[in-house]
């Protein structure tokens, strides 16, 4: 018997089971990527407004309450936005548009996110930080997704406002209430977000005008958008220096200071050079400034964190 005779057959790869097929598109539903970015902003308000480590199981009950109600928003942008995803390529893939999940399965799975989302907070940290959980839900899932989104240039100023909220959820989770240096952070997201999201929307331009979706980029000139971008990010990197004399009283000094100018400085250069290369035309390459967007904000929690420890 040769040695080839004697080799086992390689097995074959088995389809993947319908129980891993319906987990793996609800869990798709809830944007984790898009998570992950939230809670990026939650922790370093935590530790701000505590001045310090917020007591684990606080820490956790907070995030896991945050994931459930971006979950929740998510889910409903995914079922509302269903029709409008079938005609984007970037977008053709999601679990409604594959049949993966059905409509009303989505529909219970997003109500059941916002309860358990609401109820957890509720019980295990402040009724505010619940409150403001099920206000970014409502104000995301109907108010953006089906009206701004749909109807106007500026969907994503106004989308900016949920997208924000972690921050004033995370504050209102430790103290109950509400201080200016979390109205600061939650300023410095809301700023952030334009060129970040400015920068994806001209890279998918077509997909939107597709779908007949009035996102910046398709109804305005790359010019604009580009120019748009600049103004925010300086406006972006003003308010986080002012988190100094207003965060003062809760530990914020001089080396964060220092590293929210090195970090704006990058992220002002960067939003240059895209308008840069949309006026000498060709490639814009937006997707530079979104990548170092994603890294700007994360860098900066790091600062708060480390002021809030330190």
């Amino acid at each position: 018997m040769t040695a080839l005779s004697t080799r086992r057959a390689s097995p074959e790869r088995r389809p993947p089971s319908a129980l891993r097929t319906r987990v793996t598109g609800y869990v798709a539903l809830t944007k984790p990527r898009i998570i992950e970015l939230l809670l990026v902003t939650t922790v370093p308000a935590m530790m701000l407004a505590a001045r310090g480590w917020p007591s684990l199981s606080l820490l956790l009950l907070t995030l896991l309450g945050g994931t459930l109600a971006a979950g929740a928003a998510n889910v409903f942008n995914c079922y509302f936005d269903r029709d409008i995803d079938r005609l984007m390529q970037r977008t053709q893939k999601r679990p409604l548009v594959t049949g993966q999940v059905t409509p009303r399965a989505a529909l219970v799975f997003g109500s059941v996110l916002t309860v358990g989302s609401v109820v957890l907070l509720a019980l295990t940290t402040t009724l505010l930080a619940a409150a403001l959980a099920a206000a970014a839900i409502f104000y995301y899932a109907v108010l953006y997704t089906m009206v701004f989104k749909r109807h106007t240039r500026r969907s994503t100023e106004w989308g900016g406002v949920p997208g924000a909220a972690p921050v004033l959820i995370g504050w209102a989770a430790v103290t109950g209430s509400l201080d200016w240096p979390a109205f600061v952070v939650f300023a410095v997201v809301f700023c952030w977000q334009m060129p970040h999201f400015w920068a994806l929307a001209l890279r998918f331009k077509d997909d939107y005008a597709r779908a007949d979706v009035p996102m910046l980029p398709v109804v305005t000139t790359a010019l604009s958008v580009g120019r748009q971008s600049v103004a925010w990010a300086y406006a972006t990197v003003a308010v986080s220096l002012s988190l100094w004399p207003i965060g003062a009283d809760y530990g914020i000094g001089l080396g964060y200071t220092i590293a929210a100018a090195l970090l704006g400085g990058w992220f002002v250069v960067e939003s240059h050079r895209l308008l840069r290369r949309i006026v000498r035309g060709g490639d814009f390459k937006p997707m530079q400034l979104f990548h170092v967007s994603i890294s700007y904000l994360a860098l900066l929690m790091v600062a708060i964190v480390v002021d809030a420890i330190v």
